[in-house]
């Protein structure tokens, strides 16, 4: 079965930055080849608008049959909400857990991001998933594209 990625913004505009592009690359091949699916929220494709054009060009690179695009509803705030009240996020970092309660509502198997600070984080993943459990979602998988690459791929 192949796997269905939730990217967010961080890992298209990683394509361009010296310090994750090897792996953002990568996993846009992987996905472009069919080895995996991208999960695109309705909130990455608000944000890839305000990037420059080689980073949106990058993200419309991939082939149509390989995206499942996902539209943020009131259930998806509901969650998101929750991780406000219950702290695992700030209030100014909203898109942060609207990503989140996207990939978790959508049953993304596992989201990625370069955002150390907000999404992936030991103790906000931790966070994040006793609010999902509370609310009766499963728990989300929360890596960086390098975790996820085929083994083969990934020996940097």
């Amino acid at each position: 079965m192949i796997q269905r990625i939730y990217i967010d913004t961080s890992v298209i505009g990683g394509c361009f930055d010296n310090e994750f592009e090897i792996w953002s690359n990568k996993l846009i091949e992987e996905i472009k080849s069919g080895q995996k699916n991208a999960v695109l929220s309705d909130i990455t494709y608000r944000e890839i608008e305000l990037a420059p054009k080689y980073v949106q060009d990058k993200l419309f690179e991939i082939p149509e049959e390989f995206i499942q695009n996902i539209i943020t509803d009131a259930e998806v705030e509901e969650l998101a909400e929750n991780y406000i009240k219950t702290g695992a996020v700030s209030r100014k970092f909203y898109e942060d857990a609207l990503h989140i309660a996207n990939a978790t509502i959508r049953k993304a198997d596992i989201l990625v991001s370069w955002n150390f600070k907000h999404i992936v984080n030991i103790e906000r993943i931790r966070k994040y998933n006793a609010v999902n459990l509370m609310f009766g979602y499963s728990a989300i998988e929360i890596r960086t594209p390098r975790e996820i690459l085929k083994e083969k791929d990934n020996e940097n």
